[in-house]
């Protein structure tokens, strides 16, 4: 499984990352989580406003810091999709 957080590195997107980590903690599985912060990589992906999440290359949030709740939520269903 992969998981991207994408942003410049506002506030929201360090958020976005602790809440993230926090997620795949409480799961307890072995993800790495990576900061894209390079502009011209996120453009790669179909995002307007920053953060966003991705997860296995899947855009599953854009614009918003989702709850840990939201995030276990899209972990676990990346997961079942496998």
């Amino acid at each position: 499984m992969e998981i991207k957080v994408l942003g410049p590195g506002c506030a929201k997107c360090h958020q976005l990352e602790k809440t993230v980590k926090e997620a795949v903690e409480y799961l307890n599985i072995d993800v790495k989580v990576e900061c894209v912060k390079d502009i011209t990589k996120i453009m790669e992906y179909p995002i307007l406003t920053t953060p966003g999440l991705v997860i296995n290359e899947k855009l599953v949030a854009a614009g918003r810091v989702p709850t840990k709740a939201e995030v276990i939520t899209l972990i676990t269903t990346a997961l079942a999709e496998r």
